[in-house]
Order: structure tokens, then sequence, then C-alpha cells
């Protein structure tokens, strides 16, 4: 018994030896980290270039160095301001990204299966598309009430166009022979929408999304720049990279891009962890 219970002791740390190599030993990963460093290490001595040999070099040279970013980091993340920030983007996105999926689907799909439909409602659609969301912003101001509503309709607009161009060029592109066999063995209008073209739009409408979450966080932070999305203790990480460019911090400000690239990062990989989820296929590329 004793000799059982001293074998299994002896094993974990095999086990345990054996994931960290199996972590390590994931070329992905150890070339991401790898990029990474290399990337942080470039920036700070290109930061500190004009100190050590008495010249800048161009653009980097004017950038904090990782270092002096990482120390204002530091004491930024004890603020409770600055979490606000956080979640006030945040909520900002979400409202606009997902009202932006609520009606450019459909609208897309509509677009797509009904020649009438896109007759009548594509040409404006067309107008109004090349229009940066930005553009709407003094607009927007104008028509909504609030800045809270304001930024939340800029930031929709800018997922909208994205996810309909998508949905209606990926349902266009299913090929119509699988229609027509359908069509053939007596399949109704609704099996042809629900079996083939819903379906074969997926991949098209979570590449949309994921474009479209992208957008919405460029947007929201410029909306929130030029509209003053509030107050220092919360106004949103547009707000707080402004507030911080103004009192002339640009460590701060390098924090607030990095974390609207962390932001960025995680939601888009929202997207497509539930996009996988919905197309299994995916998951063999």
């Amino acid at each position: 018994m004793t000799e059982m219970a001293q074998t299994s002791h002896d094993t974990m740390p095999v086990k345990r030896r054996s994931r960290l190599s199996k972590a390590l030993g994931n070329k992905k990963l150890v070339r991401g980290f790898t990029a990474i460093c290399v990337f942080l290490l470039f920036w700070e001595i290109g930061a500190r270039w004009e100190g050590w040999f008495g010249y800048a070099l161009p653009w980097i040279g004017l950038i904090p160095p990782p270092s002096a970013v990482a120390a204002a980091a530091t004491e930024v993340v004890t603020k409770v301001g600055y979490w606000l920030s956080w979640v006030d983007s945040f909520k900002r996105v979400m409202v606009g990204f997902l009202v932006a999926q609520l009606l450019g689907i459909p609208f897309g799909l509509a677009l797509a299966v009904n020649k009438y439909f896109r007759g009548i409602f594509f040409p404006p659609f067309e107008i109004l598309r090349p229009i940066p969301p930005l553009a709407w912003v003094p607009a927007s101001l104008i028509f909504w009430p609030t800045n809270e509503m304001s930024i939340a309709f800029v930031t929709f607009l800018g997922a909208f166009f994205t996810v309909v161009i998508n949905v209606l060029g990926g349902a266009r592109a299913i090929d119509v022979r699988y229609l027509r066999a359908a069509q053939s063995m007596g399949a109704s209008q609704w099996h042809l929408f629900s079996k083939i073209i819903l379906p074969g739009t997926l991949p098209s409408i979570f590449t949309g999304a994921a474009v479209g979450m992208g957008i919405t966080w460029e947007v929201v932070l410029a909306a929130e720049m030029i509209s003053g999305g509030g107050t220092q203790a919360g106004g949103g990480l547009g707000f707080f990279i402004w507030n911080s460019f103004m009192g002339g911090s640009l460590e701060q400000v390098v924090v607030g891009m990095i974390s609207i690239g962390i932001a960025g990062y995680l939601c888009s990989s929202a997207v497509r962890m539930l996009g996988d989820h919905f197309m299994p296929w995916r998951r063999l590329f």
C-alpha cells in the first residue's frame, strides 16, 4: 500500500512537467511571445536612443519607453476612474455592436434573398455607407438628447454597414445549384432559407461581426474624444486618452492605447470563439 502511494506521488510531478513542456512546445505560443519581446526591446532601444547617442530616431524617439509606460500603468491601474473608463467604453461598444447585429443581419439577408427589397433599399444604403461614422458625430449630437445616446448611435453605424455588406456578400455567394437542387426535391422557401442560405452565410456573418467589433472600438474612442464622453472619473477610454494628452502625460496616453488594444483583442477573440462554436468545421483549419 505504501509503495503504491509512493508511486502515485512520484508520478504527479511527471504529469505537471509534461503539461509545462507541452505548453512550452507550442510553437504558436512561443512565436507570439518572442515577437512581443522583440517588439518591446526595439521600442525600448528606439525610445532611449537620444539619451544614449545624442540624437532621436524619427517617430519612435518621441514615444516614452516601455519601462516608463509600465511605471505609469502601475499607478493608473490603482485608480477607480481608469476601470470605470473601461466599463463605460465596453458598455457603449456592446450596445452599438449588438444593435448593429440585430438590425444588420436581417437587413443583409433581406437584401440578398429579395430582389424587390434590394432594389428599393440598396441604393440609399450604398449612398450612406461611404460616409465615415465620425462624420455623423455632429449630427448625432443634435439628433439625440444625450451624449451617451449619440456615442451609441455612432458606434452602431461603425458596425452596421460592415455587417450588412458581409452578410449580403456571403448570401449572394452561395451556389445557386444548391437552391435549385433543394427546390427540385420540394423544399419550401423557409427550408431554403433555414437549411441553405443561413448556414451558408454563417462564415460571412461572423467575419462581419469580428471586423465590426474592431471598428466599434475605433469609433467609440474617437466619439468619446470629440463629444467628451463623461467626466475624468469614468468618461471612457477615449476620454481618458484625451484627458491624459491635455495633461501632458504621454505615458498615460500609451497606457490608454494599449488598453484599447487589449479590449479590442478580447472582444474579437470572443466573437471568433462564438463563431467556432456555431461552425465546428472551422476547428479543422
